[in-house]
């Protein structure tokens, strides 16, 4: 790991200081953080509990750019992550003939290629807001995947309880641990083990820190692996930090989990 690298993994985003000297070297980003702040400042007020809150800012991003809402600053960037995470799922052995939920499936920036991939009906996408599950149908029509009959369901927590025992090969998650507190990365953890079929896993990222947990604006949270590692054990399930993960132009970590043997 480089110096600049394990730095960054021991900073603490929330703390006054760093919030300074970023400012300091990032002066046109302070406008911005002003209003994404008052914005928290709002939603906090009117939406006490996370679920709906972050509901509320994705439908804030949504209307503004549905690509930049689910982390994509341009076109082309929302292309590369997409293909990203489908390239490393199926050098992972993902197959036309699995079944694959794809939690905070956003509008398919990479859902786009797993539909296509996958034999019909076996893509299952949910996500917490209907503005993005709008744009992503907009997706499907763009790109002409009406014919895989892909499933995408609002749903208000991540009980999984309308899903079935033992269904799905694969389980998918990117970029939604990085947007939740601990109770709901908690809550995913204690039931996903359900609905994993036999040899399933479920893949994960996450923003990494190995210095103090912390969050911002209740929109970013960072946690430490072994935290992470230490509550899929708690719940009777076997997790591995995902070292390959690392060779990524990514910033966020990867975690698997998988029903013991």
């Amino acid at each position: 790991m480089s110096s600049r690298k394990a730095a960054a993994l021991l900073k603490n985003r929330s703390n006054l200081s760093h919030k300074v000297r970023y400012a300091v070297t990032h002066p046109a980003r302070i406008t911005p953080y002003l209003k994404r702040t008052a914005r928290d400042g709002w939603l906090r007020l009117k939406h006490p509990d996370h679920v709906d809150y972050y509901r509320a800012v994705m439908a804030s991003d949504t209307a503004r750019n549905p690509e930049a809402a689910v982390g994509s600053k341009t076109h082309d960037r929302w292309i590369a992550l997409g293909k990203m995470q489908f390239d490393y799922l199926q050098e992972h052995g993902l197959a036309p003939r699995h079944r694959m939920l794809d939690i905070g499936c956003g509008n398919l920036r990479a859902g786009r290629l797993f539909i296509d991939y996958l034999d019909a009906g076996h893509y299952y996408g949910i996500d917490i807001s209907p503005d993005i599950l709008i744009s992503a149908k907009r997706t499907l029509t763009t790109y002409g995947l009406q014919e895989k009959l892909p499933h995408l369901t609002i749903t208000q927590n991540l009980t999984l309880d309308f899903l079935p025992d033992a269904h799905f090969d694969v389980v998918h998650a990117h970029s939604v641990f990085s947007h939740s507190p601990i109770e709901v990365i908690e809550e995913c953890l204690a039931h996903v083990g359900r609905i994993l079929a036999p040899g399933g896993f479920f893949d994960f990222t996450f923003d990494r820190t190995e210095g103090a947990e912390h969050q911002v604006l209740r929109e970013d949270f960072y946690y430490r692996t072994g935290t992470l590692l230490a509550l899929a054990e708690k719940h009777g399930l076997h997790a591995r930090f995902m070292d390959d993960w690392e060779k990524r132009p990514h910033g966020q970590s990867k975690i698997r989990v998988s029903l013991p043997e």
